[in-house]
């Protein structure tokens, strides 16, 4: 993982679909695994840093207002996302149990989108109920879009060993989630390939 795509709850942004990102908030430093949603300080921090990205409107108002209750259901969102992925990397069918959790979260909210005309024409999501749960919504759908589309067939996970994390392959060569973990790998494969020929 290249930590300079660091949010600041501590998990990685790499620019993926929503749905990924929140998957990608169980990653590891040094080989060692770490929980980016640790408390509901690190979910409020990945929802602000998220929020251009979301597809409802979050005021910080509302990230002051998220609940343990919120955390538990972002994690479980979380862990629901990360068997899916590994699900499709792996090419296998989908868990029932795991899909059922996927669309009881993607429906907790109603959203629509109204017209505003002030100050010019514009289209403004709006969701019922409360705005934290109405993100987390929004990541389930965009986690159905995903898993549920031709982008599934993308999904990958990063071949550098000690890395946790996927991505959606937007390139045919790409094998890493980052250029970072891209280039650990490479230095890695040219430190053994070193030790081998030296006879070390």
């Amino acid at each position: 993982m290249d930590v300079a795509h660091l949010a600041g709850g501590g998990a990685p942004l790499l620019g993926e679909p929503p749905a990924i990102e929140l998957g990608n908030t169980s990653y590891a430093v040094r080989g060692r695994p770490q929980d980016g949603l640790r408390s509901v300080e690190h979910l409020a921090a990945w929802l602000r840093d998220m929020r251009p990205r979301l597809a409802v409107g979050l005021a910080d108002a509302d990230l002051h207002g998220v609940t343990e209750e919120d955390l538990r259901l972002a994690r479980e969102l979380r862990d629901a996302i990360r068997s899916l992925a590994a699900s499709a990397v792996d090419d296998r069918a989908f868990d029932p149990d795991t899909v059922a959790t996927l669309n009881r979260h993607a429906g907790r909210t109603t959203r629509w989108r109204e017209l505003r005309t002030t100050p010019e024409p514009h289209t403004a999501e709006c969701a019922a109920g409360r705005p934290v749960a109405a993100a987390l919504a929004a990541v389930a759908e965009n986690a159905v879009d995903v898993f549920g589309g031709p982008l599934r067939h993308q999904v990958r996970a990063c071949q550098r060993p000690a890395c946790l994390l996927f991505f959606v392959r937007d390139a045919s060569r790409r094998e890493w989630c980052s250029a970072g973990c891209g280039n650990r790998a490479r230095a890695a494969r040219h430190y053994a390939k070193v030790r081998r020929g030296s006879g070390g």
